[in-house]
Parts: structure tokens; C-alpha cells; sequence
């Protein structure tokens, strides 16, 4: 599930770009180590979002307190969250926060905090319509 919904959130590029916020991207929204004038295969890119999802995952579970009890849909929600802003971001945020205390509907609800980027900070239409849509199926998991 989770390959699905975060490659269609990311869509594929198989030659790198500068993101809306002006960072380096390709494939599946890959950033890491990205210059411009790099180019992928579709096979390349498969593998680089395979890959990165074993990473956040691992980097995910690390910080939840019960990941083995959230739901699927929540979950592959928290999983595209955690590749969007990072483990990092993810481990500080309410979302992880809210999940561990128990309260997975609220956990949900504070996906759509994380709809911005750049500088300075500011919604990004494409990030906000994400965060609905994984917020609805985080809820539809749970409900």
C-alpha cells in the first residue's frame, strides 16, 4: 500500500529537477545527493524508493511506541509522512506524538500541519491536497 500511495504522491522524474521549494529531486522525490543534470531509469527508481521505504520505515518504528498495533492506513499515512519531512521530522512530530499516547484520531488530524515548506515558510498547494488525502485515509483506517 505503502509504495503506491507515496509513489503517486511523489511522481516519477527520471531526470532531476528543482522541487517546488528549489531542492534537487528525482525519481520518487528523492533529494539525497541529487544534482541537477542526473538521470534514472524507471528499474533505478523502483529500487531507490524500495530502499528508501525500508529506511524510513525502520527509522519510523524506532520512534512509535507500538507501531505493530496502528492500523494499516494509518500507518502507510505515517510511513508517507516520515519520507516527506524525514525521520527526523517525523520522530518530533505531533503526529508521533499523538500516535503514542493512544490517540491515533488526533494523530491523523495533525497531518494537515505539515503542508508547508520553503523560505519563508509557506503552504504548498501540493502538500496540503497530500496531507488531506492522507489524513482521509489514516481516518477511514481507524473509523
Amino acid at each position: 500500500m505503502a509504495i503506491g500511495l507515496i509513489g503517486g504522491f511523489e511522481g516519477l522524474r527520471l531526470n532531476s529537477y528543482p522541487d517546488v521549494v528549489h531542492v534537487w529531486t528525482v525519481c520518487y522525490g528523492e533529494t539525497r545527493g541529487v544534482k541537477p543534470g542526473m538521470k534514472f531509469t524507471k528499474s533505478e527508481c523502483d529500487a531507490k524508493l524500495a530502499a528508501a521505504l525500508v529506511e524510513f520505515e525502520t527509522g519510523m518504528r524506532k520512534c512509535l511506541v507500538a507501531p505493530d498495533a496502528i492500523p494499516d492506513k494509518p500507518y502507510a499515512a505515517f510511513l508517507s509522512l516520515s519520507y516527506n519531512i524525514g525521520t527526523t521530522g517525523f520522530c518530533k512530530s505531533s503526529v508521533a506524538r499523538y500516535a503514542n499516547a493512544g490517540n491515533m484520531t488526533a494523530a491523523c488530524n495533525a497531518l494537515l500541519g505539515y503542508n508547508k515548506g520553503g523560505r519563508p515558510l509557506r503552504v504548498i498547494k501540493g502538500l496540503d491536497t497530500r496531507r488531506k488525502q492522507e489524513r482521509a485515509l489514516c481516518l477511514e483506517g481507524i473509523n
